[in-house]
């Protein structure tokens, strides 16, 4: 209080001129301190790294992090094992034109056992995911499996390192129809391509420990790229691939150049619903296009409906996925039903109106019995469904990457029979720097499964985006 009087007998004895100079000087540096403060670049918010061990037992001082090469193999045991357990099948009989209403119809099941038994090599088979080169490294405890594929050398071409994650029921093997087209040359860039099973899939350790989430996933993604010797890389995926690589995003954004998802996760909230409720009347005055309206409304039936028709295998994962686990991990025609469904009815949703579950549409038997192999040799279903308790155990909108956006260029591919579709306005709400949002003319979730060319081509397109910007 003494010192305010002080400074105002101070200010009093001064002249009027001299008191004018002193508040425009004052103003002035005021001015200049809050001007500096706000055009300073504000520094985004990123999901703190944190660490993790999920290998056996205790943490050990320190961790080989040799990279070493890895071959996919099989052994006449092995078949001859699963033959015999397929030879035991029990069949329930369907229902008369139950379709795949209710689930893998049992009549054709047993087509695709019967291709499986006695003209399914997997031999050779094995010797197609041999095509690439595998590796395996350790980190935070785990073996971690990948394929690295790099481009041909060309003159006066750019490479490109790109990450590609997968989801559930998939695995590495759904990227083996794209890496070629991304590869080649685009007209001056061709990607290096990194392709890693998630932990607990396939070739990938599965965690000892409780915890392992979508989090502890991109953190290990990181370490891998990091040790690798990439520090700027781009990142795609669908399904959990989607949101390990936004994850990713949120933790480094300083070394991902860009991420394309074709599974976009939006943030639930008041925009929304005010989307919702308006939408099918005023598309425009809640940022809806016409394509969006075709594919949203009514709402309710073509959305939520269709949800909750499709997640009763979500709610078992996120709940008691050891129990459901059991059952198909010991038969492989169960194994086989339970994921090749997915295949059908993720892939169209009228799928569930054929006998034949549409499977052969997009798909070869081939194909679909190798990913469903990639599963039953290495006993990895089990581990793979724990992945939906280790996300699903708590709120996921409380959790600490969906209340931070992401910042990275961001490329989004919106396929038409996605589970889900989400609006370029509900993307914002996340996704802060859209790039590129692309209405797909046709494909489902399995996006690079089912149409490697439209994917590889709207990935070279936003990439190219980011790169000239």
């Amino acid at each position: 209080m003494q010192r305010l009087l002080v400074l105002k007998e101070t200010f009093s004895s001064l002249d009027v001129s001299q008191q004018q100079k002193l508040l425009i000087g004052s103003a002035v540096a005021v001015g200049g301190v809050l001007a500096y403060m706000l055009l300073q670049p504000r520094k985004a918010k990123v999901v703190p790294l944190g660490q993790g061990w999920w290998g056996e037992g205790k943490k050990p001082l320190s961790e080989d992090g040799a990279i070493y090469p890895f071959k996919v193999q099989t052994s006449d045991k092995e078949i001859e094992d699963l033959h015999a357990r397929i030879d035991r099948t029990r069949y329930a009989d369907p229902l008369e034109d139950g379709d795949f209403q209710y689930g893998f119809n049992s009549t054709y099941l047993k087509r695709v056992v019967s291709y499986w038994r006695n003209e399914f090599d997997w031999t050779k088979q094995v010797d197609v995911l041999n095509k690439y080169p595998h590796f395996k490294t350790k980190i935070e405890g785990l073996d971690i499996h990948f394929i690295h594929v790099r481009p041909p050398p060309a003159n006066n071409q750019k490479v490109i390192p790109l990450m590609l994650v997968h989801g559930w029921p998939g695995s590495f093997y759904e990227f083996y129809k794209i890496l070629p087209l991304l590869t080649q040359n685009h007209n001056g860039i061709a990607f290096e391509v990194i392709c890693p099973s998630i932990p607990g899939y396939g070739y990938s350790e599965a965690p000892h420990k409780k915890g392992f989430d979508s989090l502890a996933a991109a953190r290990v993604f990181l370490t891998l790229m990091e040790r690798l010797g990439f520090d700027k890389f781009y990142l795609q995926g669908g399904d959990w691939g989607s949101l390990i690589t936004t994850n990713m995003a949120q933790m480094k954004p300083e070394c991902v150049k860009g991420l394309h998802v074709n599974m976009i996760m939006a943030k639930r909230g008041f925009k929304m619903l005010l989307s919702i409720m308006i939408g099918p009347y005023l598309p425009f005055l809640v940022g809806l296009t016409r394509e969006d309206v075709r594919r949203l409304f009514p709402f309710f039936q073509k959305n939520v409906v269709e949800i909750l028709k499709e997640t009763g295998y979500m709610h078992i994962q996120a709940t008691k996925p050891d129990t459901a686990g059991c059952a198909v991990n010991d038969s492989p025609v169960g194994l086989a039903a339970y994921i090749l469904e997915k295949f059908s009815t993720w892939t169209d949703l009228k799928n569930r109106d054929l006998a034949d579950g549409g499977l052969d549409r997009k798909f070869s038997l081939d194909d679909l019995l190798t990913n469903v192999m990639i599963y039953w040799t290495t006993g990895s279903i089990t581990s793979s469904m724990r992945f939906y308790k280790e996300n699903l155990k708590g709120d996921p909108d409380k959790r600490e990457d969906s209340l931070i956006g992401v910042f990275v260029p961001t490329g989004l591919a919106a396929f038409p029979a996605e589970l889900m579709h989400s609006p370029k306005s509900w993307a914002k709400t996340r996704y802060r720097n859209i790039y590129s949002y692309t209405y797909m003319p046709r494909g489902g979730h399995f996006a690079a499964f089912e149409e490697p060319q439209l994917l590889a081509d709207d990935v070279v397109k936003f990439v190219k985006k980011v790169e000239t910007v």
